[in-house]
């Protein structure tokens, strides 16, 4: 649904959390993570750092008590407790936020060049394509090595590519193609590095704690989502536009740290591919198709994204809707409020996280999203268009949550990386068609009948597929 993506393309959708705190690089700035069954889920990291665990978590296994009163409102942090999967979040506190400058910067400086809008949305579809194509092979890859390995690689590519982009500004080349050129190299490091990442934190933490691990890293990613452009903003008249570059470079330097620092996590099993064709990823579509309710999860998204994500027409309501305002504070909240909203759910999110019924959690979450949706459609004031778009976000959250842990929890590893590839194609995909649809409708039929329109059928759509499918809403 609602993401950062790492192009000048969530994000998370969104998504969500992982080794970099990246879901794309993005101009459009849209927008997000099985286990192989049993009890043995995670071993591998609990196994390599028994020792560590019990320095700071006490003796294995040991439970602990039931949070009590305003407690279990808060944030579960059960995952932090495992010494893996903290370095690899903690990470992305830094990182969340570096990615955002490059997303600033890039749109930025390609605006400064050319005084066109339109190349601003040039760039973003050339970022497209290397994310589609290495986000489905990198799944295939994921599954047939050391995801730590390619976590390593991957992210000293990222991170080479933002110094390109530094010394790009800094010697004043001012070519759009350049920029467009290391933004299709950037994606496809991107393509590679979230699959790996988002299907290795079923390893690092035991099943049951998969939801609350997702809600961890979506919240620093939405964070991020409010708190980079705001820097990116007062940085760049102090310090000028090329040091954003460089600052996101260092704080990838923190990642690759942090990855050094990850236990192996080479294939579990002996039937995982030797090699990493388009063989695999055929494999890959069809073990969605065997497994109808990963093929659900999917359905689930791409409803609430195509049908009901209206960012394509916030100019036109601040402009038109809530212009005595002032358009630009009214832009400013639109594009704030889902995040915002997100931040605040995953704050709450042990109101939710330890929910079994994980496909009624996604119903729900969805219909509630286009609910909302309707209700920002249908406002006339701005605040209350921010209250439900709010809502929207924490409603995304939640979605987000179940979602990635249904992604993680119904497949075996080593079909995770290929399930991954599928997942980022489908988030950074569906926001790009949801604005091509609601600028189009919102151009026919106007912004507030467009916005409202889609959000009654994300309610309508996710409602039939509930009762058509009723392995989803089953699911735990």
């Amino acid at each position: 649904m609602y993401r950062a993506a790492r192009t000048v393309v969530d994000t998370s959708k969104s998504s969500t959390d992982g080794a970099d705190g990246r879901t794309g690089s993005g101009i459009d700035g849209g927008t997000d993570g099985g286990i192989d069954g049993g009890a043995g889920s995670g071993s591998v990291a609990e196994s390599a750092e028994s020792a560590e665990s019990a320095e700071h978590d006490g003796p294995a296994g040991a439970a602990r008590p039931e949070r009590i009163g305003w407690r279990r409102w808060a944030m579960d942090t059960r995952p932090l407790r495992r010494p893996a999967y903290r370095r690899l979040w903690s990470s992305t506190i830094v990182t969340a936020v570096g990615s955002q400058l490059t997303a600033v910067a890039v749109p930025k400086q390609i605006y400064d060049i050319t005084g066109s809008s339109a190349w601003v949305g040039y760039a973003s579809l050339a970022g497209l394509l290397p994310l589609v194509v290495f986000a489905l092979w990198g799944g295939a890859v994921a599954d047939s090595m050391d995801r730590r390995k390619l976590l390593l690689i991957t992210n000293t590519g990222i991170a080479v590519t933002s110094v390109l982009f530094w010394i790009q500004a800094v010697v004043g080349l001012d070519s759009v193609f350049v920029l467009m050129a290391l933004l299709a190299l950037q994606q496809a490091f991107f393509g590679l590095n979230s699959p790996a990442r988002n299907a290795s934190i079923a390893r690092l933490v035991p099943e049951d704690e998969l939801p609350a691990a997702n809600a961890l890293g979506s919240t620093v990613m939405q964070t991020g989502l409010v708190a980079g452009p705001l820097l990116a903003g007062a940085l760049i008249p102090v310090i000028g536009l090329g040091e954003l570059y460089l600052i996101d470079a260092l704080a990838l330097c923190v990642t690759v740290w942090a990855v050094m620092r990850l236990p192996a996590l080479p294939p579990l099993t002996g039937s995982a591919a030797k090699r990493a064709g388009w063989r695999e990823v055929a494999a890959g579509f069809r073990y969605i198709a065997l497994h109808k309710v990963l093929l659900l999860s999917f359905l689930a998204d791409i409803i609430a994204m195509v049908l009901g994500m209206p960012r394509a027409l916030f100019p036109q309501l601040a402009a038109e809707t809530y212009a005595s305002y002032g358009e630009g504070l009214a832009l400013g909240l639109l594009f704030a409020a889902i995040p915002i909203g997100a931040v605040i759910g995953g704050l709450m999110s042990g109101t939710f996280s330890r929910a079994r019924r994980h496909g009624l959690m996604v119903i729900a979450a969805v219909m509630a999203w286009g609910a909302a949706i309707t209700g920002f459609g249908l406002s006339t004031s701005l605040w209350v268009a921010v209250a439900f778009l709010a809502a929207a976000g924490v409603a995304d959250m939640v979605s987000m949550v179940f979602r990635g842990a249904i992604l993680l929890s119904a497949a075996t590893d080593e079909m995770r990386g290929r399930m991954q590839g599928v997942f980022t194609v489908v988030v950074a995909g569906g926001p790009r068609l949801a604005d091509v649809l609601h600028g189009t409708a919102g151009s026919l039929l106007g912004a507030r009948t467009a916005v409202a329109g889609g959000g009654l059928l994300v309610v309508v759509a996710m409602a039939i597929l509930a009762v058509a499918a009723p392995a989803l809403r089953r699911y735990t």
